[in-house]
């Protein structure tokens, strides 16, 4: 069921380091500038091998389009949150993907 919520950490809060999957898409608000969260996206497709297809970027946000080996779709979305913290948006395929999304964000986490 696509529909239930996972919660990590953060404690009562939506401040950094909340992790919410719903509806197919994980969102996380992340400790850092939205240019070096771009950067960390960008090396964590490199690392899973996925073959970035499309990359928009300016001050407030960015969106980043991948495939996997699969041919199965993966889309980051950045926004700024702050100057200092990103919310982060993760979908992998048409229905989302929990486990593989929950990969790529801590993925991306290493390279923060």
């Amino acid at each position: 069921s696509g529909c239930a919520a996972l919660l990590i950490g953060g404690g009562a809060g939506a401040g950094a380091g909340t992790v919410a999957y719903l509806k197919g898409e994980l969102k996380s608000t992340e400790e850092a500038s939205i240019d070096k969260t771009w950067q960390a996206a960008q090396e964590t497709m490199k690392d899973l091998e996925f073959v970035i297809t499309s990359k928009e970027k300016d001050t407030f946000s960015a969106k980043l389009i991948a495939y996997r080996a699969n041919d199965k779709k993966v889309e980051m979305y950045l926004q700024k949150a702050s100057e200092r913290t990103t919310e982060v948006k993760i979908r992998v395929g048409v229905f989302g993907d929990e486990s593989l999304s929950l990969i790529i964000l801590e993925s991306l986490k290493k390279h923060l």
